[in-house]
């Protein structure tokens, strides 16, 4: 349902909201984690390094498509906030069709690259035959997961951000059982964890129709609404082909990163993704905290409020700085215990390098706290030019420091490739930021009017430090009463009509 961010203490309003999309992205995460633990105690490290040397490539293919369905929701989100049923309807249309369509290239091309894009990487031999079966399984079932975020991405659009939390709830935890039966008792190795998380997201996607289908009419087609023109078409490819760009720009800094890592070996591949994992998680928080402000900001920034904008980063800024260091002192603390869950005995030296990751990390989650609200608080004020410039400066930084720094110091090197992302892209968010906080100390402050707003947060494939996420929001039109004056006159002239027809009759 629509929430409203203009009025409250602006601490509480971010909290509050941050919390749905706190619990959407630790299950999102949940996914891989439950792959990583099931793979790395039952199968070993080199199947758990195989799992992770398919990660930036799937986040390459996959999280273009991501980015792109998410997109084809945001006209649906403009045609409900207009109150046009017909509308809404013909842009779910256009948004599944041009889903299928990508599902299809997907389904058909993307199977027979992945060895020939796995060898590019290179990726260590010992690894590859079980990479090219997880990568091929995931790709072949990509189509559950365009359609269930396109499904999840409409649902939202219309102001219900609830029931794609509990969709994707039900699909994790069967994801979580599937896994534990496939690669177990079944022994379908790496496969089985593959085909655990496509099942479990066709599942969902059934929920997920079923529910348009006996609770949400606005979204029932007809035929007539499979009619599309070439606009309606080329409209909704406006909206997505940037957000899928976003996620294929980070996702190129992963690639850059893997190849590295497949040149250290299967052990620093293993210790990598055991690590990114755990580190995913801690990580959901800040993110949901930078959507929770970027939605804020809109809002505020549409009902006239810069006033609660200027208080409301602030107060953001400083409850991701105190998450950040919670978050990354128990990392630092605990990271060697944590990673133990995911690996058996006589792997100490990933524990070590892993262990390591989440220490340069966890210390480093300061700055990534300023630049998750910092980026969502310039998205919410409409400035769509500098959080792009900073995705760029991430990619270039990831990159450098990967070819770089992993070339003189290994491993080590190679994990300062995030760190040094972020510091690149709070350099820029931070100037750019306190001029818009200048900009705002001069705007004037009209009276709070709330301003519901249909909210569609947007968070994409994750891979250790680098995410896919944005936020999107329309106003909801919402019914207007007539005012005083014009229910006056007309109640004024009306009855001069009548007295002029009773003056005709006594004549």
């Amino acid at each position: 349902m629509a929430r409203t961010l203009t009025t409250g203490s602006p601490w509480r309003v971010i909290l509050a909201f941050s919390v749905p999309l706190l619990i959407g992205n630790v299950v999102q995460q949940l996914y891989q984690v439950a792959d990583a633990v099931v793979v790395g105690r039952w199968l070993g490290v080199d199947a758990l390094a195989a799992v992770g040397a398919t990660g930036s490539l799937i986040f390459l293919l996959l999280g273009f498509a991501w980015g792109l369905t998410s997109g084809f929701a945001i006209p649906t989100a403009q045609a409900f906030g207009a109150q046009d049923a017909v509308a809404v309807r013909r842009s779910v249309a256009a948004g599944a069709t041009l889903t299928a369509v990508t599902s299809v290239l997907l389904t058909l091309l993307a199977p027979m690259v992945a060895r020939p894009a796995l060898a590019v990487l290179q990726t260590p031999a010992q690894l590859m035959d079980d990479a090219v079966v997880f990568a091929q399984i995931s790709f072949l079932g990509a189509s559950t997961m365009m359609f269930f975020n396109f499904l999840s991405a409409i649902i939202r659009a219309i102001g219900d951000s609830r029931t794609p939390l509990v969709f994707l709830s039900l699909s994790c935890a069967l994801n979580v059982g599937l896994v534990v039966v496939m690669v177990g008792p079944w022994g379908w190795g790496v496969a089985g964890a593959a085909l655990a998380t496509v099942v479990s997201q066709a599942v969902s996607v059934l929920l997920c129709l079923e529910f348009v289908r006996r609770r949400v009419p606005v979204l029932r087609l007809t035929r007539h609404d499979w009619r599309l023109t070439r606009h309606d078409l080329t409209r909704h490819l406006r909206l997505g082909l940037p957000m899928g760009f976003q996620a294929s720009i980070i996702a190129i800094g992963t690639l850059a990163v893997q190849v590295r890592l497949n040149e250290l070996g299967a052990d620093a591949v293993a210790s990598y993704t055991t690590a990114s994992r755990v580190d995913g998680l801690a990580i959901a928080l800040l993110m949901s905290l930078g959507l929770a402000t970027s939605m804020y900001v809109a809002q505020n920034h549409g009902g006239g409020r810069p006033d609660r904008i200027r208080r409301g980063v602030g107060q953001a800024v400083w409850m991701s700085l105190i998450g950040a260091v919670v978050l990354g002192a128990l990392l630092i603390v605990f990271g060697s215990s944590l990673v133990r869950l995911f690996v058996g005995d006589g792997s100490d030296g990933v524990v070590h390098d892993a262990a390591l990751m989440l220490v340069i990390n966890g210390a480093s989650y300061g700055i990534l706290a300023v630049l998750f609200v910092l980026r969502g608080a310039l998205q919410g004020l409409g400035h769509t030019m500098i959080p792009t410039v900073t995705g760029v400066v991430e990619l270039v930084a990831r990159v450098g420091a990967a070819v770089v720094l992993g070339a003189i110091f290994g491993f080590v090197g190679v994990v300062w490739s995030n760190p040094l992302a972020w510091v690149g892209a709070v350099v820029i968010l931070v100037p750019a930021y306190l001029r818009a906080h200048r900009e705002l100390a001069r705007m004037p402050v009209t009276p709070a009017v709330p301003t519901p707003t249909a909210a569609i947060p947007v968070v994409g494939p994750h891979d250790g430090g680098m995410v896919v996420d944005a936020i999107v929001t329309q106003p909801i039109a919402l019914p207007q009463q007539p005012s005083a004056a014009p229910r006056g006159h007309l109640i004024r002239v009306l009855a001069r009509r009548r007295s002029r027809r009773d003056r005709a009759r006594s004549r």
